[in-house]
C-alpha cells in the first residue's frame, strides 16, 4: 500500500499521534493522580495513650462527663460525644482537624463547657473511633459535618439550642463552608480554615510535583468530583456570602500548612460581602503557625523544650526510637502544660458566640 504523502495525509497522522498523546498522557494522569491524592488522606487511627502528648479523657470524665452518641455519615457510623447536657446556652459543634478527632480538641471542649455551653464532638470518618477506610478528602469534613447537623436537628433533647460551629483545618473548611449546607446556625468559628478543596489540594501537590501539578487540575478537578459530587466545588466564599450568619475567621500569618497567602479562607477577604464577618489574623511568633495557635506562652515554652528533647532521642537512635523509650518519654510529659490554652484567643471566640446569640 503506497503511503499517502500529501498534505491531508500529514494531518491526519499528527492528528492522530496527539489524540494518541493525549489519551496516554489522560491515563497516566488519572492513575497518577488517584495514587497521591488517597495517599494524602489515608485512616488515622487514635494513637495508644502512652506515645502522645495530649490530654486523657479518662483524666477529666469525673468533671467533665460525657453522653456517647452515633450517627451515620454515608455509610460510615460516626462516633460523637455531648457534653454539658444540663446546659442550655446553645451547642457547639466541634470540627477536627486532619489526622486527629475529637479528643484532639479535649482542652478547647472543656473551655467551652466551663463557658456554659454545650458541645458536641465528633470524630470524622476514616478517623480515631469512626468507621471509614480513609479519611477519603476534604470535602468528606463537610459531609461529616452536614451529618452531625441533622442529627442535632433531629434529637428533641438539642431542639431550640443556638447551634455554634468550631472548626480547625480540615474542620476549619468544614464549618466555614456549613452555609451550604442549609442548615439554622446562629454562628460560625473557622481556625485554620481552607476556602475550597481544590485549592488546598494544588497547594499541597505543589510541594509534591512543584509546577506540574498544574498540569493535573483537570483529573484532579474529575476525581474529586467523582469521589463527592457537586459538593466539591464548594468554596468558603460563596457559602459565607448567601448568608447573614456571623463568622470569625481565625488564622496565623506563619501557617505553614493552610498558607495565610494562598488557600485559607482568610486570602479571600476582599471577596467577601457578608457583613457580619469578623476576622483575626495571628502574628505572635510560635502562636502564629498552623497547629500551634491555640497554645499558651507557657505551652509553646514547655513544647519547645521537650521537643529538644525528643530531637536528641531521634538523633541517637538514628530515627527508630524503640517504644518502650517512647513511653517513658511520653511519660515524662506534662500533658496539662503541653495542652494549655491561648485563653485571650479563646475569650474573643466565647465572647463572639455571646455575641451571635444577641442578635
Amino acid at each position: 500500500m503506497k503511503k499517502d504523502t500529501t498534505l491531508k495525509g500529514r494531518i491526519k497522522r499528527i492528528s492522530l499521534s496527539i489524540v494518541g498523546f493525549v489519551l496516554i498522557f489522560s491515563v497516566i494522569s488519572m492513575i497518577l493522580v488517584k495514587v497521591i491524592y488517597d495517599g494524602q488522606f489515608p485512616r488515622y487511627d487514635k494513637p495508644h495513650e502512652t506515645i502522645t502528648a495530649r490530654l486523657r479523657y479518662k483524666e477529666f470524665e469525673t468533671n467533665y462527663p460525657r453522653e456517647s452518641v452515633s450517627f451515620f455519615s454515608g455509610k460510615n457510623r460516626l462516633q460523637g460525644y455531648v457534653y454539658g447536657t444540663d446546659q442550655n446556652r446553645g451547642i457547639v459543634v466541634v470540627a477536627h482537624g486532619l489526622g486527629g478527632g475529637a479528643d484532639s480538641y479535649l482542652a478547647q471542649i472543656m473551655y467551652f463547657v466551663d463557658k456554659g455551653w454545650r458541645v458536641l464532638s465528633y470524630d470524622a470518618t476514616g478517623s480515631y473511633e469512626s468507621e471509614g477506610k480513609t479519611t477519603k478528602g476534604f470535602p468528606q469534613a463537610l459531609s461529616d459535618l452536614n451529618a452531625a447537623l441533622t442529627y442535632i436537628n433531629g434529637e428533641p433533647e438539642f431542639e431550640d439550642l443556638p447551634i455554634m460551629l468550631f472548626g480547625h483545618s480540615w474542620g476549619g473548611y468544614a464549618v466555614a463552608n456549613a452555609p451550604h449546607l442549609g442548615h439554622e446556625i446562629a454562628g460560625i468559628v473557622s481556625v485554620s480554615g481552607v476556602n475550597s478543596s481544590m485549592e488546598i489540594v494544588l497547594e499541597q501537590g505543589r510541594r509534591i510535583m512543584g509546577g506540574f501539578i498544574y498540569t493535573q487540575y483537570p483529573y484532579l478537578w474529575l476525581y474529586q468530583r467523582l469521589l463527592f459530587g457537586k459538593i466539591a466545588s464548594l468554596t468558603a466564599v460563596d457559602a459565607i456570602n448567601q448568608s447573614h450568619i456571623p463568622v470569625l475567621i481565625i488564622h496565623g500569618r506563619g501557617d505553614d500548612m493552610v498558607f495565610y497567602d494562598g488557600c485559607s479562607v482568610i486570602a479571600h477577604i476582599k471577596e467577601i460581602t457578608n457583613p457580619n464577618i469578623k476576622t483575626l489574623v495571628l502574628d505572635e511568633p510560635g502562636r502564629n503557625g498552623h497547629n500551634d495557635v491555640f497554645r499558651s506562652d507557657a505551652a509553646t515554652a514547655y513544647i519547645d523544650e521537650i521537643n529538644a528533647e525528643y530531637h536528641e532521642l531521634y538523633n541517637q537512635y538514628e530515627q527508630k526510637i524503640p517504644y518502650e523509650i517512647q513511653q517513658a518519654y511520653y511519660a515524662k510529659i506534662d500533658r496539662n502544660l503541653a495542652q494549655d490554652l491561648n485563653l485571650e484567643l479563646m475569650d474573643e471566640i466565647h465572647s463572639f458566640f455571646l455575641a451571635c446569640l444577641k442578635r
